[in-house]
């Protein structure tokens, strides 16, 4: 009975896992746990950012259609016109040559947005890790470059029809047709300013999907950010701009997400 009794404890002794063991195990799940969040903090910011990769494209679509429509119209001006005889050689010449600069200038409009929306996307898709943010970082300049040339195109566009008035027909009737083109264009740059005013994003409002420390958000924001100062148990944080130093108080230790006032404005300097 002894050696069984004996037997059997160490038998349990024997089964039972070891301290060093259990350390370990919970290290090791520990580790587990950590990697899974940021995998999981990772594509939830790949997935904020693939709204912004799917805007710019639908951007750069939009203009190509449209850029499209006009090089078509200015290569029917080009090649379906017939000009008088009569008409001076300089004044061929002019017309001929903005008419050929609209098309031009649309079809650069039309190759670069339609390149950005093929490549930027398999950029994002395919590239390595961090591509995500270079393609839409590089999306977001280049739409800007292509809506840029599409209202030179407008514009050379415009004056295309002008000297096809004054070709074509006689000063009055020209000179109406002038008239009639001149406030037409004052009217769409009235509009234009209008509506961009209305929803152009002021330097420091923009905000994308980008994970950024508190200093690097104030930057973005075009202030100074001073690291906290312990004091009895809470940070101040004081981000000096133009008109002088703007303080706030928060509790120590935030981290990311902290709001950084500006002139009574809020902004997020955890994700801008």
């Amino acid at each position: 009975v002894k050696v069984k009794f004996l037997l059997a404890v160490h038998h349990a002794q024997a089964s039972r896992p070891s301290r060093a063991r259990l350390d370990s195990e919970a290290c090791t799940m520990l580790f587990a746990d950590k990697k899974a969040l940021e995998n999981n903090l990772q594509v939830s910011l790949i997935k904020i950012r693939e709204k912004e990769l799917d805007f710019y494209t639908r951007n750069c679509i939009s203009i190509g259609t449209q850029a499209a429509l006009l090089s078509g119209f200015a290569y029917a001006g080009i090649i379906q016109v017939d000009i008088p005889d009569s008409t001076p050689d300089p004044m061929k010449a002019a017309y001929l040559s903005v008419t050929a600069a609209a098309m031009a200038v649309e079809l650069i409009a039309l190759f670069n947005s339609t390149m950005c929306s093929m490549l930027g996307p398999g950029l994002a898709l395919r590239g390595p890790d961090g591509s995500m943010h270079t393609a839409v970082d590089g999306m977001m300049v280049e739409y800007r470059v292509c809506f840029l040339f599409f209202v030179i195109g407008v514009v050379l566009f415009h004056f295309s029809a002008l000297l096809f008035a004054w070709m074509e027909f006689a000063w009055p009737i020209a000179l109406s047709m002038t008239t009639v083109l001149f406030v037409f264009m004052y009217g769409i740059s009235v509009h234009f300013t209008r509506i961009y005013n209305k929803f152009q994003l002021r330097p420091g409002q923009m905000i994308d999907g980008r994970m950024v420390s508190p200093a690097e958000a104030a930057a973005v924001a075009g202030m100074q950010y001073v690291p906290a100062a312990s004091q009895g148990g809470e940070a101040t944080k004081v981000i000096y701009d133009t008109q002088g130093p703007t303080h706030e108080h928060s509790d120590e230790g935030l981290g990311y997400g902290q709001n950084y006032g500006h002139h009574g404005g809020g902004y997020n300097g955890g994700m801008r």
